[in-house]
């Protein structure tokens, strides 16, 4: 989802020249794959939004494929980029690295001062060393590795599967299929009151081409060398319970809306500070509203497609 955003945005510019690989063409798990395709290519910056995801059920189900295969693309996609020249790369991290109780909103500056949140913790670690990987390759081979890290993503290309994907498709999915069906009721997971902030993913990939670009003075006037990561988030949150009803009204679902509370809601509140983002005159293109009904409008074209 992101890459796909990232590329269409970055395939807009005069005189840039894409590359990219499918999933089934390049494992980036792949030590000697990823090795053999950064010495055949000519590179000069890498935009590094790859990363195995998935809601609190996939987090919480699949741990061990969570830090390793995102630890592994990680290890293999800076170290690789560093023995081959490339001099600037972007690393794309995760809210989650935040602690579950962090001070609201989160500061870039919370990074590692409290326990991390039970369901996600194995894929707030990976993405947390991959923050620590391009600060160390920095210092070290004096490159220009930047991290940022995004509040909850959606948008066009999302993943909708019913059980492994993040709240807004599975919830667009679960609307759109009562309503195809006549439902009377559909039921949530949680309470619907823990907060979550969105943002689409069109505008996370503007943001993520504004950081790379910047100098690397106006970068350090921003970041530090051991705290060099950006905050990207629409600044604005919403309960569980706000966003249903938003989606309900997008999918036309006209029944009832139930909890389930015996079931997780996850950190109570992640809202990200994202003041050094704002300093640079960067806003949102997206209100919540119009990117669901963005989101959905993809979806439905490409109903065939997800439900594969």
């Amino acid at each position: 989802m992101v890459g796909s955003a990232l590329v269409r945005q970055l395939s807009r510019k005069p005189g840039v020249s894409i590359v990219t690989r499918t999933r089934q063409e390049l494992d980036l798990a792949n030590q000697q794959g990823v090795a053999d395709f950064f010495a055949q290519q000519d590179i000069d910056e890498v935009y590094l939004g790859a990363a195995k995801v998935g809601g609190i059920h996939a987090n919480d189900t699949y741990p061990a494929e969570f830090i390793y295969d995102n630890l592994m693309v990680e290890c293999n996609v800076i170290h690789q980029a560093w023995k081959n020249g490339v001099k600037k790369l972007l690393f794309l991290g995760s809210s989650c690295i935040y602690p579950r109780l962090a001070s609201q909103p989160i500061s870039e500056t919370e990074l590692m001062q409290g326990p991390l949140e039970p369901t996600n913790e194995p894929y707030a670690l990976a993405k947390i060393a991959g923050i620590k990987l391009c600060e160390s390759y920095n210092r070290q081979y004096g490159t220009d590795y930047r991290s940022v890290m995004p509040t909850n993503l959606y948008g066009p290309g999302d993943n909708y599967h019913p059980q492994n994907s993040h709240v807004i498709p599975a919830l667009l999915r679960r609307f759109h299929e009562a309503v195809q069906s006549r439902a009377e009721g559909i039921t949530i997971w949680g309470t619907g009151k823990a907060l979550r902030e969105f943002l689409h993913v069109d505008d996370m990939a503007d943001a993520s081409i504004l950081i790379m670009n910047l100098s690397p003075e106006r970068y350090a006037q921003l970041t530090e060398p051991r705290m060099s990561h950006i905050n990207v988030g629409s600044g604005v949150d919403c309960s569980i319970a706000e966003l249903a009803n938003t989606i309900r009204e997008v999918t036309g679902f006209t029944g009832t809306i139930d909890y389930d509370t015996d079931k997780p809601d996850g950190s109570p509140r992640k809202l990200m500070d994202n003041s050094k983002l704002r300093s640079l005159g960067w806003e949102p293109g997206y209100s919540l509203k119009t990117g669901l009904e963005d989101a959905y409008e993809w979806y439905r074209r490409n109903i065939d497609k997800v439900r594969a």
